[in-house]
């Protein structure tokens, strides 16, 4: 792991962890994911590349939920693809 970011509170969680994981950009990283808990249980959605990948991936998806957590990944181990992210 890169970076993590959290969320719980009553604004869409999605959101809140795509602007934490924005400031987290410095870093550096080649890989992103967020895991949010809808109604239809956790969801998870990650992507290699940059953080404008996962944005699109999270767009068709429209994960919507209350709590989540969101990561970036640095591979040390395991190439940098979309299942490992």
């Amino acid at each position: 792991m890169c970076g993590i970011v959290g969320y719980i509170g009553f604004r869409n969680a999605t959101d809140v962890l795509l602007d934490g994981l924005r400031r987290l950009e410095y870093r550096g990283y080649d890989s992103a994911g967020v895991a949010v808990r809808t109604p239809e249980g956790l969801k998870v959605v990650k992507r290699s590349g940059k953080l404008s990948a996962l944005e699109r991936a999270l767009k068709e998806e429209h994960l919507e939920g209350p709590l989540g957590v969101g990561h970036t990944r640095w591979a040390t181990h395991g190439a940098p693809t979309d299942p490992n992210a």
